[in-house]
């Protein structure tokens, strides 16, 4: 058994300090963290609480009319305040797809920013080729069963795919993560927070170290009327998404005035269809303009040898949920 050191941070202050020493992980729900820890994946030395840093676990109207969530705040108190159903339903659905009661009832906000990949070769140590666990080693996935892995911005060095529900939602809402470290406070555009792999698949996100999330902030409520969050998974109860799509809708008639399109379960971040959204800028939501757009948003698509069919399922997902968002037959299959 391996020895681990364990504090509880008062402060975000304190909090940054103690995570200057190598090997640090901050936990707070810890509902990644330690099945990882478990299985032999994660190894910290050390663990810094920060579940008792007040001013975290709150969330907040800002100035600008957006909203501020705090790190800790539970994913099920995101999901169910009132302020965030009313004006962010998208964030809302995702999250209440995401996992079962009881993990909602214990995971924040900041973890599940955090959280890594299911993977199932990056999650069982004996498979020893990994590069996002062991950098260089080799990626077993490739050879192996893909059925679950990335069709969009994967590597040759990684095809693993982000878990995250909440970040396909965030991705589509412009948030903006807040973090403060060693050298102070900024702020990080949701789209760039996730990495693609390329040659460094072992770093999901753009943190530096010893930098912890504060809060994630969300611009003032433009898709309040037109949002629809549709997960395909393989089952309806817990389970990780095949695809995702969080699609967001400001719509004058039928003429669309702006659209967000993010997608899950396809790429190592949240994947925002950009080209799809400005297809559809200006557009109606007629059947031929929703499934041009949707195949342009995988037109770069490089599915593996098990996974070939998410490339249509990704298209035809991302139709219904802009269907669904606008109130359009066929929404509902």
């Amino acid at each position: 058994m391996e020895a681990i050191s364990y504090e509880r941070a008062s402060d975000v202050a304190s909090a940054v300090r103690a995570a200057q020493q190598r090997g640090t992980a901050f936990i707070g729900g810890g509902t990644n963290l330690l099945d990882l820890m478990k299985g032999g994946v994660a190894r910290p030395v050390r663990l810094v609480d920060i579940t008792h840093i007040r001013g975290l676990d709150t969330i907040d109207p800002l100035p600008d009319g957006g909203l501020r969530i705090g790190a800790l705040v539970r994913n099920s108190d995101a999901a169910n305040h009132t302020y965030v159903r009313q004006r962010y339903p998208l964030l809302t659905q995702a999250l209440l797809a995401g996992a079962s009661a009881q993990l909602r009832n214990m995971a924040t906000v900041g973890g599940n920013l955090m959280q890594r990949t299911r993977c199932y070769y990056f999650y069982d140590p004996a498979f020893v080729q990994c590069n996002k666990r062991e950098p260089g080693s080799g990626c077993a996935a490739i050879d192996g069963h893909t059925r679950m892995h990335a069709i969009l911005g994967a590597s040759a060095q990684c095809i693993a795919v982000n878990p995250s529900d909440m970040s396909v939602a965030l991705a589509a809402l412009d948030a903006v993560v807040r973090v403060s470290g060693p050298r102070g406070e900024r702020t990080i555009a949701f789209g760039d927070f996730h990495r693609l792999p390329g040659d460094r698949p072992d770093l999901d996100t753009t943190l530096q170290p010893g930098e912890l999330i504060t809060s994630v902030d969300l611009p003032p409520p433009m898709f309040s009327d037109h949002a629809h969050y549709l997960k395909v998974r393989d089952r309806a109860s817990y389970a990780f998404a095949l695809v995702s799509v969080a699609a967001a809708l400001q719509l004058d008639g039928n003429t669309v005035k702006s659209v967000r399109i993010a997608l899950g379960g396809v790429a190592h971040k949240p994947w925002r269809a950009n080209v799809a959204e400005q297809m559809l800028a200006g557009q109606t939501l007629s059947d031929a303009n929703l499934q041009s757009a949707a195949a342009a948003a995988l037109r770069d698509a490089r599915p593996q040898r098990d996974n070939a069919f998410k490339v249509q399922l990704a298209q035809r997902s991302i139709v219904r949920a802009l269907k669904q968002a606008a109130g359009q037959p066929g929404g509902v299959a």
